[in-house]
């Protein structure tokens, strides 16, 4: 408290806008527990693949960018791989109670759903159950995937309540404040990347199943149903990998076009996952010199135009969801002091 004119005016910061409302404490708190549950499990199966496999512990570190890395021992996929660090960062940010996490974690919740519910469909078939019984780590991995499903339900159910109410500071007929017109005019930038890179790897599955050797029906069923290959793999398939980026890609992409302040957190995450793959891919495009040989066709081109745009929408998006200007969780604080009393002259 200070005196100034003989009004008492109070400096003290307000709340912090990037924290979750008190009453939600125990929804982030679960939260995090069971991400970071999650992301143990997935390390423990990172492990064993370093311990069973041929190559050694550098050997996998290459692999994390190097696709073309034959000795990298692992028993999962890089998309796992990518989970398993979102699951982590997103348990920290829940456990530190920041609104951020919430649209990742209901992000990370959908995601294990579908996952789970894929499986689900391929237990449905006997020949895919007896994978599970003859294989030594088959009720390691079922087990995975069970705890996948409860982490799953629980997010959901927990954070979907966790809303929080969002307080304007425009007054009555005046125009949108600065700090709201730059986090709604990043928000929609972030929608249009996201959009077009939906649309741009739709356009790739499209073709890749009009193709004459396609056989569309089966790529479509590997989605949904786990029991397509015939295998037990911990990895998720390429179709249920692509098909869901797209959905995900084009289901962000419209929130954020339309200025939803909540969907930053899940912008930020699910854009440093796609960077990461995209990464792996430039390096894989760099070591097998396929960078020459593109301009060589029209789909070659094209298929490096789509890697380049990736590289950079993932990067741009990357930076705009971390900026200081996106969103109620940075820059300037509406309620960065309170003013319960004003000096004589108007000044605080």
């Amino acid at each position: 408290m200070v005196m100034q004119d003989g009004g008492t005016v109070d400096v003290r910061p307000g709340p912090d806008p990037g924290r979750a409302a008190p009453e939600h404490r125990d929804a982030y708190l679960l939260t995090g527990l069971c991400l970071a549950l999650y992301a143990g499990a997935l390390l423990a199966w990172t492990v064993c693949g370093i311990v069973q496999g041929d190559g050694s512990a550098w050997d996998f570190i290459e692999g994390l960018f190097n696709p073309g890395s034959a000795a990298a021992p692992s028993l999962l996929g890089p998309y796992e791989w990518a989970f398993t660090a979102a699951f982590l960062v997103i348990a920290g940010l829940a456990l530190a109670r920041r609104r951020l996490a919430r649209s990742a974690a209901l992000l990370s919740g959908f995601l294990l759903l579908a996952a789970s519910l894929r499986e689900g469909v391929g237990l449905c078939h006997a020949a895919y159950r007896h994978e599970y019984s003859n294989d030594p780590l088959g009720s390691w991995a079922l087990a995975t995937r069970g705890l996948g499903l409860v982490v799953a339900l629980v997010v959901l159910c927990v954070m979907f309540p966790a809303t929080e109410r969002w307080r304007s500071a425009r007054p009555a007929g005046r125009s949108a404040p600065a700090p709201e017109a730059d986090w709604r005019r990043s928000s929609r930038i972030c929608g249009v990347l996201f959009l077009l890179m939906g649309l741009a790897r739709l356009g790739w599955v499209v073709a890749d199943l009009t193709a004459a050797d396609a056989d569309a029906l089966r790529y479509l069923r590997d989605a949904v149903d786990g029991s397509v290959l015939g295998t037990l793999d911990m990895s998720a398939s390429a179709a249920f990998t692509t098909l869901g980026s797209v959905f995900v890609l084009l289901v962000l992409g419209v929130l954020a076009f339309r200025g939803r302040r909540e969907v930053r957190g899940a912008l930020l995450v699910f854009a440093a996952m796609e960077l990461y793959l995209t990464v792996r891919t430039v390096v894989w495009l760099t070591v097998t010199d396929f960078f020459n040989q593109s301009v060589e066709t029209t789909a070659g081109a094209l298929s490096m135009a789509t890697t380049a745009y990736g590289l950079a929408a993932m990067t741009s998006v990357v930076v705009l969801a971390t900026g200081r200007g996106f969103g109620p969780y940075g820059g300037v604080r509406a309620e960065g002091f309170r003013t319960p009393a004003v000096g004589r002259h108007g000044g605080v």
